[in-house]
């Protein structure tokens, strides 16, 4: 099982970044996936989660009207597309997928929000 997080950078207040993330060695479309995100100094948090048609998608509070999760079950992939960017969002991004054969994460991509 792999997945392989792409697409954080650079960006400043209001801002706008697509997130991706690139699965293989599992049945993607049988499963939920999920991004977190860790801040320094703080517990890594859920972001968000789709169901694994993508029929139904949950999102923390704080991010809630800004951030969409999506997923394309022909690529194996899940997206984070993050809109209305501010410096509390700094953090590094995680994948994370519960399977039947464990729970895995990917290894994170840094987002940072700033001018």
């Amino acid at each position: 099982v792999q997945l392989v997080e792409s697409g954080g950078g650079l960006v400043q207040p209001g801002g706008s970044l697509r997130l991706s993330c690139a699965a293989s060695g599992f049945t993607f479309s049988s499963y939920a996936m999920n991004w977190y995100r860790q801040a320094p100094g703080k517990d890594r948090e859920l972001v968000a989660t789709i169901t694994s048609t993508g029929g139904r998608t949950n999102y923390a509070d704080s991010v809630k009207g800004r951030f969409t999760i999506s997923r394309d079950n022909a690529k194996n992939t899940v997206y984070l597309q993050m809109d209305s960017l501010k410096p509390e969002d700094t953090a590094v991004y995680y994948c994370y997928a519960a399977l039947w054969a464990g729970r895995y994460w990917g290894q994170g991509t840094q987002v940072t929000v700033s001018s």
